[in-house]
């Protein structure tokens, strides 16, 4: 048995694995799933969300963990489970990027999705810089976020939806080849991504290699699209 502890992405909660986890559990294993601090059903007001306050949030349930755990982070979520990785690399087996930003030594995420020319969701920001938000205007959800997902889960979207924190997303990364470098890594890129490009996601993991890269034929959210494929991917780790 393994324990998978899953970081959500931007615009989400921890609510957005239920399609996942209970494949996951099915084969045994034991799943984590929270929210970030000013997510999902989270009630820190977003002048509290920072990088290092992710990074402390997730840390913590790795200290209550009786064995390394296999991370799986999305998109945003990648860069905490790189931070966190500095912090305690004797806690992490294995870290999987699921089309997550794989940042490296002072990059920050808006400075890669700024670069991300063939990225869609883009066009569907609306900074709210008195709040310290980003959002997304509505018609964006469906046509760049869920773009190949089910119906059903683009209006749960809507009702859980809250505008992302933006001080996590302009925060550079403090990561080394000494401690986060020691981790194993995967990447499980998405080939019909319209928020993280596959171009970006290649160029990513190229910089900083993987020991193992995985395909999907699906768009940003492949928990929703494509479930059962993606666990299939996450549990083929625990084989190993």
């Amino acid at each position: 048995m393994n324990t998978y502890v899953l970081i959500h992405g931007a615009w989400l909660g921890g609510w957005c694995w239920s399609k996942l986890t209970p494949l996951l559990k099915q084969a045994g294993h034991r799943i984590v799933t929270f929210d970030l601090p000013a997510h999902g059903e989270d009630s820190s007001p977003v002048s509290s969300a920072s990088l290092q306050s992710y990074t402390d949030q997730v840390a913590q349930m790795l200290e209550q963990q009786p064995e390394p755990v296999i991370i799986v982070a999305h998109s945003m979520g990648g860069v905490v489970a790189s931070q966190v990785a500095e912090r305690h690399p004797e806690r992490i087996q294995t870290l999987v990027y699921l089309s997550a930003y794989l940042l490296r030594e002072s990059e920050s995420l808006s400075q890669i999705a700024g670069s991300d020319r063939e990225a869609k969701l883009g066009t569907y920001f609306v900074v709210n810089e008195p709040q310290g938000t980003l959002g997304i205007r509505e018609e964006g959800l469906k046509e760049a976020l869920f773009a190949d997902c089910p119906d059903e889960d683009v209006s749960r979207a809507k009702i859980k939806y809250r505008d992302e924190p933006l001080a996590p997303l302009v925060t550079p990364v403090s990561v080394s080849t000494q401690r986060f470098g020691r981790v194993p890594r995967v990447y499980i890129q998405t080939l019909q991504d319209r928020v993280v490009s596959p171009a970006a996601q290649k160029q990513m993991y190229t910089a900083t290699p993987c020991q193992r890269v995985f395909s999907l034929e699906t768009g940003h959210l492949p928990f929703f699209a494509a479930p059962d494929k993606l666990a299939a991917h996450l549990l083929s780790l625990s084989q190993e």
